[in-house]
């Protein structure tokens, strides 16, 4: 397992910009597919954005366009910046890695979460 600490959450009006982060530790970061998932409240968590082991990218329709993910090998890190931000992507973000993003649900590492807040 990996330990995962999101960090960069916090409340923004309509339009603007976060970047999240997410710190990893305990195993080799560099093999693990890393993702960013979203659970608003009284909803299901959802699916945001991934990113393989050599930076190929992958995008909910929901916000493609809008947030891009990207890593740092060397730091053990993944980003979500997150531009023209909406209320509706007012969320708790978790971090989450596994060997694929179909196993993340089953049997990956997750993070803490970190909450976004998007005033309109």
């Amino acid at each position: 397992q990996v330990q995962l600490v999101e960090s960069g959450g916090g409340l923004v009006q309509a339009g603007g910009s976060l970047r999240l982060s997410c710190a990893a530790s305990g195993r080799t970061f560099s093999y693990y597919v890393m993702g960013w998932f979203r659970q608003a409240p009284g909803k299901e968590r959802e699916f945001v954005a991934g990113v393989g082991s050599r930076g190929s990218t992958v995008y909910a329709d929901s916000v493609k366009g809008r947030f891009t993910i990207s890593r740092d090998n060397a730091k053990d890190t993944v980003y979500l910046q997150m531009n023209s931000l909406k209320p509706e992507d007012t969320a708790v973000y978790y971090c989450a890695a596994a060997a694929s993003i179909a196993l993340m649900s089953a049997s990956g590492s997750w993070g803490q979460g970190t909450q976004v807040t998007v005033s309109s």
